[in-house]
């Protein structure tokens, strides 16, 4: 189901991520009793709207092309004060995510950071570290499939290291690693020049191939479960 991605419509596609958080809702079911899926995207830059945000809704909106019963939703962590995690956390701007993590309705999770520095942001860190509530009492993410966004100034800055440390940071959840496609196996690898990614087709391809992994597996585990 991939689609080739022209300026046009990338840019089309993608105007909507300047929003703190984008959001496709719908109802909890389709007419005729389907289950709604709801794939999250979580874009982990402190400037919000810009690169990562605008990669990580390219993979959502592959995602949600798969199937009607895909709803996708953008979580753009840009501008906001999330601190890491401690015994009593400090009340920030976290409490109002938390509940959006844990509705049912999550299908899977795509995440995206910059590369600074060869690894992943301080906010997608401290965001990953917040997320602890959704292992205890019940592992709330448990089998349900993660995808890895990562941008850089350079083809070779870090993107594949900052796929790691989150795969490997999810694996804590229980979430289950996907990668993309041909030629992009970890994730999505996205090239942004001067706060501009619609000249890199190669990367957005590997981020929208992430989009359609993520939903792919969370529909055939969907359908494990009916």
């Amino acid at each position: 189901m991939q689609q080739n991605l022209t300026r046009r419509n990338f840019l089309a596609a993608t105007g909507a991520a300047a929003l703190a958080a984008t959001a496709t809702t719908g109802s909890t079911a389709e007419p005729g009793g389907a289950k709604t899926l709801k794939i999250l995207g979580v874009s982990c830059s402190p400037r919000q709207g810009m690169t990562t945000a605008k990669a990580v809704q390219a993979a959502l909106d592959a995602a949600k092309s798969v199937d009607g019963r895909i709803r996708v939703e953008l979580i753009d962590l840009g501008g906001l004060s999330i601190a890491g995690w401690s015994p009593k956390p400090p009340k920030d701007d976290f409490d109002a995510i938390l509940p959006r993590l844990q509705d049912s309705a999550v299908a899977g999770l795509i995440i995206g950071s910059p590369s600074y520095f060869r690894s992943l942001s301080a906010l997608c860190k401290a965001f990953i570290e917040r997320c602890a509530p959704l292992r205890e009492p019940k592992m709330l993410l448990d089998g349900k499939p993660v995808g890895v966004v990562a941008t850089g100034a350079f083809r070779n800055g870090g993107q594949e290291l900052v796929i790691e440390q989150v795969q490997a940071a999810m694996l804590c959840f229980g979430m289950i690693p996907v990668g993309g496609r041909p030629p992009a196996f970890q994730g999505g690898t996205v090239l942004s020049r001067k706060d501009d990614l619609s000249g890199d087709d190669l990367g957005l391809s590997t981020a929208r191939n992430t989009g359609l992994r993520v939903a792919d597996l969370a529909l055939r585990l969907a359908r494990k479960e009916a």
